[in-house]
């Protein structure tokens, strides 16, 4: 035994087993893993449909309270702040027209989410090549994933809105699609994509690079996931990047989703109805009846709302995610 240790020791002397230096910035402590860690394409698309639902469901008296400041109307309300128009709202129709529209959010959220997420992991794969730290490409598949999602959306979207300020005017989500469809044209229903896409290409691209920043920042700083797999950073570092995200890019594109709004409910309850579905025809309404500051209407409650939205849905998708890594393995164990 003696004679094979000192064999060993002189095929390798102990300058050779030295460890290999490394460059000053390198950190074998954290590891990256492989993007979208093995998962199913109808995977991503199922987690992406629970987090949209669960986000817009816990956040939707938030959305109402938003749509009916954005409003430009003469009747029943016309509030100017967030308390003035919650006190509105419960006095002229009571607490359940926080909620009036929430179905047709529902139908809407899920299979719009699912496209949304399942989009941008696919884009992400392929724009990346495989570095975490591509900014550009994480905002670019928001891009992609934001057009194609609200292809989806929009149509209920729109109904959505005009349940929430329609007083009355619709029995519900089916009576309003047929009204629409009848008195106004299938075209109603996506009177406001361009500006959706306008105003949610910016905001994704915001949201995902900024999401995917301040994530991979937070695990870098946080002394107790550094060494651990991105799956398992843990909700708090998902919320905490969630909030930062939605709340930067819901405030930066404020006046796109007032315009959004104002075609949406056209017509409705004394707002406004437009010759055109032109963006710059509802931006010069908007200025002539309630200056520069109605462009801003509703960005408290749309910071508000996308804080902690996002902060919900990015913590509810990664934790969907780990759940389907798991039974993956298990399966591939098996």
């Amino acid at each position: 035994m003696a004679t094979e240790a000192a064999t060993t020791a002189s095929k390798f002397p102990e300058s050779d087993l030295r460890p290999i230096p490394q460059p000053p910035d390198f950190h074998p402590a954290i590891v990256v893993p492989a993007q979208n860690n093995g998962l199913r394409f109808w995977q991503l698309m199922v987690a992406g449909s629970i987090a949209g639902s669960v986000e817009h469901m816990a956040m939707f008296p938030v959305d109402t309270v938003k749509t009916h400041m954005q409003a430009l109307r003469s009747c029943p309300i016309k509030p100017v702040g967030i308390r003035e128009a919650f006190r509105s709202i419960i006095k002229t129709d009571g607490p359940s027209a926080l909620y009036r529209g929430i179905w047709a959010m529902g139908l809407g959220a899920g299979p719009a989410h699912a496209v949304y997420f399942s989009f941008y992991e696919v884009s992400k794969k392929y724009l990346s090549g495989g570095n975490r730290n591509n900014s550009a490409a994480h905002a670019v598949s928001g891009v992609f994933a934001t057009v194609s999602s609200d292809a989806v959306f929009t149509p209920m979207d729109m109904v959505k809105q005009r349940l929430q300020i329609g007083n009355g005017t619709y029995k519900g989500v089916w009576d309003c699609i047929k009204r629409v469809t009848r008195e106004e044209g299938f075209g109603a229903f996506y009177a406001s994509y361009r500006t959706t896409v306008l105003m949610n290409a910016p905001f994704t691209a915001v949201h995902f690079a900024t999401y995917e920043a301040v994530k991979r920042g937070l695990r870098e700083i946080s002394p107790e996931h550094v060494g651990r797999e991105e799956e398992e950073e843990g909700w708090l570092i998902y919320a905490t990047a969630g909030a930062a995200a939605g709340g930067l890019a819901a405030a930066v594109t404020t006046p796109l989703d007032v315009v959004k709004t104002q075609l949406q409910c056209q017509g409705v309850c004394g707002c406004d109805r437009f010759k055109s579905g032109s963006i710059s025809d509802v931006f010069r309404t908007i200025v002539k009846k309630d200056g520069y500051r109605g462009l801003a209407r509703g960005w408290l409650p749309r910071m508000l709302f996308h804080a902690p939205a996002a902060a919900i849905c990015w913590s509810t998708y990664e934790t969907v995610k780990s759940f389907f890594q798991d039974l993956n393995g298990d399966s591939n164990a098996a």
